[in-house]
Protein backbone atom coordinates (compact mmCIF):
# COMPACT_ATOMS: atom_id res chain seq x y z
CA UNK A 1 0.00 0.00 0.00
CA UNK A 2 0.67 3.74 -0.44
CA UNK A 3 3.12 5.60 2.02
CA UNK A 4 4.67 9.26 2.01
CA UNK A 5 7.65 9.00 3.78
CA UNK A 6 11.61 10.63 4.45
CA UNK A 7 15.31 8.98 4.34
CA UNK A 8 16.29 10.71 7.41
CA UNK A 9 19.27 12.35 7.39
CA UNK A 10 19.12 12.96 3.21
CA UNK A 11 17.62 16.62 3.19
CA UNK A 12 14.06 17.02 0.93
CA UNK A 13 14.01 12.83 0.41
CA UNK A 14 10.03 13.11 0.84
CA UNK A 15 8.65 10.47 -1.03
CA UNK A 16 6.19 7.82 -2.38
CA UNK A 17 6.52 4.63 -1.38
CA UNK A 18 5.14 1.20 -1.02
CA UNK A 19 5.37 -0.58 2.01
CA UNK A 20 3.06 -3.88 3.28
CA UNK A 21 -0.25 -3.97 4.60
CA UNK A 22 -0.88 -3.98 8.34
CA UNK A 23 -2.76 -6.84 10.01
CA UNK A 24 -3.79 -7.67 13.71
CA UNK A 25 -1.51 -10.31 13.25
CA UNK A 26 0.84 -7.80 14.54
CA UNK A 27 -0.81 -7.95 18.15
CA UNK A 28 -0.81 -12.00 18.68
CA UNK A 29 -2.96 -10.95 22.23
CA UNK A 30 -5.77 -9.67 20.72
CA UNK A 31 -5.38 -6.07 21.69
CA UNK A 32 -4.76 -4.66 17.94
CA UNK A 33 -7.21 -2.34 16.22
CA UNK A 34 -6.63 -1.78 12.63
CA UNK A 35 -7.23 1.64 11.13
CA UNK A 36 -8.64 2.89 7.89
CA UNK A 37 -6.52 6.17 7.13
CA UNK A 38 -8.68 8.67 6.27
CA UNK A 39 -7.28 11.80 7.09
CA UNK A 40 -3.42 12.70 8.32
CA UNK A 41 -2.24 16.40 9.13
CA UNK A 42 0.90 18.09 8.39
CA UNK A 43 3.09 20.73 10.10
CA UNK A 44 6.42 22.01 11.00
CA UNK A 45 7.73 19.02 12.49
CA UNK A 46 6.94 17.25 9.30
CA UNK A 47 8.60 19.72 7.31
CA UNK A 48 11.52 19.99 9.10
CA UNK A 49 12.18 16.07 9.59
CA UNK A 50 12.54 16.43 5.58
CA UNK A 51 14.88 19.02 5.94
CA UNK A 52 16.62 16.91 8.06
CA UNK A 53 16.98 18.10 10.95
CA UNK A 54 16.01 15.44 12.95
CA UNK A 55 14.34 12.07 12.79
CA UNK A 56 15.46 8.47 12.66
CA UNK A 57 14.12 5.65 10.59
CA UNK A 58 13.02 2.29 13.27
CA UNK A 59 15.74 -0.35 13.30
CA UNK A 60 16.09 -2.11 10.50
CA UNK A 61 14.55 0.31 7.89
CA UNK A 62 16.33 2.98 5.82
CA UNK A 63 13.16 5.19 5.36
CA UNK A 64 10.75 7.01 7.55
CA UNK A 65 6.88 7.02 7.26
CA UNK A 66 5.68 10.21 8.39
CA UNK A 67 2.80 12.22 9.84
CA UNK A 68 2.29 11.93 13.34
CA UNK A 69 -1.37 13.83 13.36
CA UNK A 70 -3.85 10.85 12.02
CA UNK A 71 -7.47 10.54 12.02
CA UNK A 72 -9.14 7.50 10.59
CA UNK A 73 -12.02 4.61 11.18
CA UNK A 74 -11.43 1.35 12.98
CA UNK A 75 -11.78 -0.92 10.20
CA UNK A 76 -10.99 -4.63 12.60
CA UNK A 77 -10.61 -5.07 16.22
CA UNK A 78 -8.45 -7.83 18.14
CA UNK A 79 -10.75 -9.86 20.40
CA UNK A 80 -9.45 -8.45 23.43
CA UNK A 81 -10.32 -5.33 22.62
CA UNK A 82 -12.84 -3.09 24.49
CA UNK A 83 -12.44 0.54 24.15
CA UNK A 84 -13.13 0.80 20.19
CA UNK A 85 -15.23 -1.17 17.95
CA UNK A 86 -15.32 -1.36 13.94
CA UNK A 87 -16.85 1.84 12.66
CA UNK A 88 -15.76 3.82 15.26
CA UNK A 89 -13.92 7.29 14.60
CA UNK A 90 -10.08 7.72 15.90
CA UNK A 91 -7.15 9.57 16.24
CA UNK A 92 -4.13 7.95 17.76
CA UNK A 93 -1.33 8.92 19.90
CA UNK A 94 1.79 10.03 19.11
CA UNK A 95 4.83 8.57 21.56
CA UNK A 96 5.26 4.64 22.48
CA UNK A 97 7.20 3.44 25.47
CA UNK A 98 10.92 2.99 25.94
CA UNK A 99 12.23 1.33 29.39
CA UNK A 100 11.71 4.07 32.04
CA UNK A 101 9.39 3.70 34.72
CA UNK A 102 7.07 6.57 33.65
CA UNK A 103 6.76 4.91 30.44
CA UNK A 104 5.73 1.77 32.37
CA UNK A 105 3.34 3.46 33.65
CA UNK A 106 1.60 4.80 30.76
CA UNK A 107 3.22 8.52 30.66
CA UNK A 108 5.27 7.91 27.82
CA UNK A 109 5.42 11.49 27.36
CA UNK A 110 7.14 12.06 30.27
CA UNK A 111 10.35 9.02 29.50
CA UNK A 112 13.16 9.97 31.52
CA UNK A 113 15.56 8.15 28.33
CA UNK A 114 17.98 10.02 26.04
CA UNK A 115 16.19 7.96 23.28
CA UNK A 116 12.38 8.29 22.88
CA UNK A 117 9.88 6.58 20.18
CA UNK A 118 7.36 8.75 18.36
CA UNK A 119 5.28 7.64 15.49
CA UNK A 120 6.30 9.80 12.20
CA UNK A 121 8.94 11.52 13.77
CA UNK A 122 11.58 9.10 15.44
CA UNK A 123 11.99 5.34 15.52
CA UNK A 124 8.61 4.27 14.39
CA UNK A 125 6.56 5.21 11.42
CA UNK A 126 3.58 7.43 11.12
CA UNK A 127 0.40 7.30 9.89
CA UNK A 128 1.12 8.83 6.64
CA UNK A 129 -0.38 5.84 5.05
CA UNK A 130 -3.68 3.95 3.61
CA UNK A 131 -4.22 1.89 6.74
CA UNK A 132 -1.95 1.51 10.64
CA UNK A 133 -2.44 -0.81 13.40
CA UNK A 134 -1.60 0.00 16.70
CA UNK A 135 -2.02 -1.45 20.19
CA UNK A 136 -5.79 -0.41 21.22
CA UNK A 137 -4.00 1.77 24.65
CA UNK A 138 -3.03 4.24 21.96
CA UNK A 139 -6.04 4.17 19.81
CA UNK A 140 -8.38 7.23 21.11
CA UNK A 141 -12.43 7.03 20.33
CA UNK A 142 -12.96 10.38 18.65
CA UNK A 143 -16.96 11.51 18.67
CA UNK A 144 -18.81 11.48 15.06
CA UNK A 145 -19.65 15.18 16.02
CA UNK A 146 -16.24 16.06 16.32
CA UNK A 147 -15.10 14.23 12.67
CA UNK A 148 -15.51 17.47 10.60
CA UNK A 149 -12.23 18.52 13.29
CA UNK A 150 -10.39 15.54 12.67
CA UNK A 151 -6.60 16.27 12.61
CA UNK A 152 -6.86 18.64 15.33
CA UNK A 153 -7.39 15.63 17.91
CA UNK A 154 -3.15 15.72 18.52
CA UNK A 155 -2.64 19.33 18.42
CA UNK A 156 -5.23 19.75 21.02
CA UNK A 157 -4.03 16.96 23.28
CA UNK A 158 -0.04 18.98 23.36
CA UNK A 159 -2.52 22.35 24.32
CA UNK A 160 -4.38 20.23 26.66
CA UNK A 161 -1.31 18.74 28.13
CA UNK A 162 0.76 22.21 28.05
CA UNK A 163 -2.19 23.53 30.44
CA UNK A 164 -2.49 20.94 32.66
CA UNK A 165 1.12 20.47 33.58
CA UNK A 166 1.24 24.57 34.52
CA UNK A 167 -2.06 23.76 36.87
CA UNK A 168 -0.37 20.58 38.41
CA UNK A 169 2.35 22.39 38.76
CA UNK A 170 0.92 25.24 41.35
CA UNK A 171 -0.58 22.81 43.61
CA UNK A 172 2.66 23.95 45.15
CA UNK A 173 0.81 27.19 45.83
CA UNK A 174 -2.01 25.51 47.59
CA UNK A 175 -4.08 28.26 45.90
CA UNK A 176 -3.54 29.14 42.43
CA UNK A 177 -6.39 30.73 40.55
CA UNK A 178 -5.06 32.35 37.49
CA UNK A 179 -7.17 35.03 35.61
CA UNK A 180 -4.74 36.65 32.82
CA UNK A 181 -2.88 34.57 30.59
CA UNK A 182 -0.74 35.48 27.74
CA UNK A 183 -0.46 32.93 24.24
CA UNK A 184 2.43 33.93 22.35
CA UNK A 185 1.75 32.60 18.36
CA UNK A 186 -1.49 32.13 16.68
CA UNK A 187 -0.87 29.35 14.92
CA UNK A 188 -2.64 25.78 15.52
CA UNK A 189 -1.06 25.37 19.17
CA UNK A 190 -1.37 28.77 20.28
CA UNK A 191 -5.26 28.88 18.63
CA UNK A 192 -6.22 25.44 20.99
CA UNK A 193 -4.34 27.10 23.85
CA UNK A 194 -6.48 29.73 23.73
CA UNK A 195 -9.25 28.04 23.93
CA UNK A 196 -8.61 25.72 26.44
CA UNK A 197 -8.03 28.98 28.63
CA UNK A 198 -10.99 30.33 27.55
CA UNK A 199 -12.60 27.59 28.87
CA UNK A 200 -10.88 27.96 32.30
CA UNK A 201 -12.46 31.06 32.57
CA UNK A 202 -9.56 32.97 32.09
CA UNK A 203 -8.79 36.42 29.84
CA UNK A 204 -6.80 35.79 27.70
CA UNK A 205 -4.48 37.88 24.75
CA UNK A 206 -2.92 35.88 22.11
CA UNK A 207 -0.02 37.33 20.31
CA UNK A 208 0.73 37.68 17.04
CA UNK A 209 2.75 39.17 14.07
CA UNK A 210 0.26 39.92 11.82
CA UNK A 211 -2.75 43.00 12.04
CA UNK A 212 -5.93 42.25 12.67
CA UNK A 213 -8.46 41.69 10.26
CA UNK A 214 -7.09 38.38 9.43
CA UNK A 215 -8.16 35.03 9.85
CA UNK A 216 -5.97 34.02 13.10
CA UNK A 217 -7.49 37.01 14.42
CA UNK A 218 -10.84 36.06 13.46
CA UNK A 219 -10.94 33.23 15.12
CA UNK A 220 -9.57 34.51 18.26
CA UNK A 221 -12.25 36.96 18.45
CA UNK A 222 -14.54 33.96 17.71
CA UNK A 223 -13.26 32.57 21.02
CA UNK A 224 -14.07 36.00 22.93
CA UNK A 225 -10.02 36.12 23.57
CA UNK A 226 -8.41 39.55 22.32
CA UNK A 227 -5.73 39.29 19.57
CA UNK A 228 -2.84 42.02 19.82
CA UNK A 229 -0.50 42.02 16.77
CA UNK A 230 2.95 42.85 17.87
CA UNK A 231 3.66 45.01 15.52
CA UNK A 232 0.91 47.09 16.75
CA UNK A 233 1.80 46.44 20.65
CA UNK A 234 4.63 44.79 21.94
CA UNK A 235 4.78 42.69 24.80
CA UNK A 236 6.49 44.92 26.83
CA UNK A 237 3.31 47.76 26.14
CA UNK A 238 0.30 45.02 26.37
CA UNK A 239 2.12 44.67 30.54
CA UNK A 240 1.47 48.18 31.32
CA UNK A 241 -2.26 47.77 29.77
CA UNK A 242 -3.31 44.59 30.93
CA UNK A 243 -0.92 43.92 34.17
CA UNK A 244 1.40 41.29 34.05
CA UNK A 245 -0.25 38.17 33.39
CA UNK A 246 -0.68 34.67 35.83
CA UNK A 247 0.19 32.72 33.00
CA UNK A 248 2.51 32.72 29.64
CA UNK A 249 2.56 29.83 27.15
CA UNK A 250 4.69 30.23 24.49
CA UNK A 251 4.02 28.28 21.46
CA UNK A 252 6.39 30.86 18.79
CA UNK A 253 9.14 28.55 17.50
CA UNK A 254 10.90 31.82 18.61
CA UNK A 255 13.69 31.82 21.15
CA UNK A 256 13.36 35.69 21.44
CA UNK A 257 9.31 35.44 22.18
CA UNK A 258 9.87 32.14 24.90
CA UNK A 259 13.32 34.40 26.71
CA UNK A 260 10.91 37.83 26.95
CA UNK A 261 8.36 35.99 28.27
CA UNK A 262 10.49 35.02 31.15
CA UNK A 263 10.76 39.32 31.78
CA UNK A 264 6.80 39.90 31.76
CA UNK A 265 5.27 37.71 33.96
CA UNK A 266 3.62 38.31 37.12
CA UNK A 267 4.67 37.17 40.73
CA UNK A 268 3.84 33.16 41.52
CA UNK A 269 3.33 33.08 37.62
CA UNK A 270 4.24 30.06 35.00
CA UNK A 271 5.69 30.55 31.63
CA UNK A 272 5.25 27.07 29.74
CA UNK A 273 7.44 26.60 26.56
CA UNK A 274 5.84 24.57 24.00
CA UNK A 275 7.54 24.81 20.80
CA UNK A 276 11.41 23.73 19.80
CA UNK A 277 13.83 26.15 18.42
CA UNK A 278 16.45 24.85 15.96
CA UNK A 279 19.34 26.68 15.26
CA UNK A 280 21.65 28.46 16.83
CA UNK A 281 20.65 31.43 17.45
CA UNK A 282 22.43 33.77 20.59
CA UNK A 283 20.64 36.47 22.49
CA UNK A 284 21.28 38.96 24.92
CA UNK A 285 19.01 38.93 28.09
CA UNK A 286 19.15 40.92 31.43
CA UNK A 287 19.86 37.91 32.87
CA UNK A 288 20.33 39.31 36.98
CA UNK A 289 17.30 41.07 36.69
CA UNK A 290 15.71 37.62 35.61
CA UNK A 291 17.60 35.79 38.22
CA UNK A 292 16.29 38.03 40.93
CA UNK A 293 12.82 38.55 40.12
CA UNK A 294 12.27 35.25 39.33
CA UNK A 295 13.56 33.96 42.78
CA UNK A 296 12.07 36.69 45.01
CA UNK A 297 8.37 36.15 42.73
CA UNK A 298 8.17 32.27 43.01
CA UNK A 299 7.81 31.83 39.24
CA UNK A 300 8.05 28.82 37.66
CA UNK A 301 9.34 28.09 33.70
CA UNK A 302 7.87 24.39 32.85
CA UNK A 303 8.77 22.63 29.06
CA UNK A 304 5.74 20.86 27.69
CA UNK A 305 6.10 18.14 24.72
CA UNK A 306 3.70 15.57 23.06
CA UNK A 307 0.68 14.18 25.25
CA UNK A 308 -0.38 11.11 26.47
CA UNK A 309 -3.95 9.22 26.31
CA UNK A 310 -4.99 11.33 29.08
CA UNK A 311 -4.69 14.50 27.23
CA UNK A 312 -5.97 13.32 23.74
CA UNK A 313 -9.16 12.63 26.00
CA UNK A 314 -9.04 15.65 28.13
CA UNK A 315 -8.78 17.33 24.44
CA UNK A 316 -11.48 16.21 22.87
CA UNK A 317 -13.88 17.21 25.56
CA UNK A 318 -12.66 20.81 25.73
CA UNK A 319 -12.73 20.14 21.60
CA UNK A 320 -17.15 19.37 21.89
CA UNK A 321 -16.89 22.31 24.24
CA UNK A 322 -15.58 24.32 22.50
CA UNK A 323 -18.37 23.86 19.69
CA UNK A 324 -20.68 23.94 21.85
CA UNK A 325 -19.14 27.35 23.21
CA UNK A 326 -17.87 28.89 20.05
CA UNK A 327 -20.17 26.73 17.21
CA UNK A 328 -18.31 27.03 13.36
CA UNK A 329 -15.32 28.83 15.43
CA UNK A 330 -12.40 26.05 15.67
CA UNK A 331 -12.98 24.64 11.92
CA UNK A 332 -11.35 27.29 10.61
CA UNK A 333 -8.12 26.45 11.39
CA UNK A 334 -8.36 23.88 9.11
CA UNK A 335 -7.62 25.61 5.75
CA UNK A 336 -5.63 23.95 3.51
CA UNK A 337 -6.39 20.75 2.10
CA UNK A 338 -4.62 18.18 -0.19
CA UNK A 339 -6.26 15.32 -2.29
CA UNK A 340 -4.07 11.89 -1.84
CA UNK A 341 -1.12 10.33 -0.91
CA UNK A 342 0.39 11.68 -4.60
CA UNK A 343 0.13 14.99 -4.02
CA UNK A 344 2.87 14.69 -1.11
CA UNK A 345 5.12 17.57 -3.03
CA UNK A 346 2.01 20.41 -3.05
CA UNK A 347 1.84 18.77 0.97
CA UNK A 348 5.32 19.59 1.33
CA UNK A 349 5.01 22.87 -0.68
CA UNK A 350 2.16 24.94 1.44
CA UNK A 351 4.47 23.42 4.40
CA UNK A 352 7.61 25.61 3.11
CA UNK A 353 5.99 28.10 0.90
CA UNK A 354 2.69 29.36 2.04
CA UNK A 355 2.38 31.33 5.24
CA UNK A 356 -1.36 31.26 5.32
CA UNK A 357 -1.18 27.94 5.69
CA UNK A 358 -2.43 27.42 9.04
CA UNK A 359 -3.43 23.86 8.71
CA UNK A 360 -2.41 22.12 6.37
CA UNK A 361 -3.76 17.91 5.93
CA UNK A 362 -4.31 15.44 3.51
CA UNK A 363 -7.27 13.56 2.33
CA UNK A 364 -6.22 9.71 2.52
CA UNK A 365 -9.40 8.18 1.84
CA UNK A 366 -13.49 8.66 2.16
CA UNK A 367 -15.18 6.45 4.46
Amino acid sequence: MKAVAVKPGTPNSVHLTEIPEPTLDAFPDGNGVLVKTLKVGVDATDREINEALYGNAPEGDSHLVIGHESFGVVEAVGPNVRRVKPGDYVTATVRRPGGSIYDMIGTNDMTSEETYYERGINLRHGFMTEKFVDEEEYIVRVPEGLKHLHVLMEPMSCAAKAVQQAYEAQQRMKVWRPRLAYVLGSGQIGLLTTLILKLRGLEVYTLARGEAPNLKSDIVTGMEANYISTRETSMEDLVKKTGKPDLIVDATGSSTLAFQAMQHVGHNGVVVWTSITGGDKNLEIPSDSVNLNWVLGNKLLLGSVNGNRTHFESGIRDLALGEMMFPGVLEKILTHPVEGLDNYQEMMRLLVEEKDALKVYVNVAEE
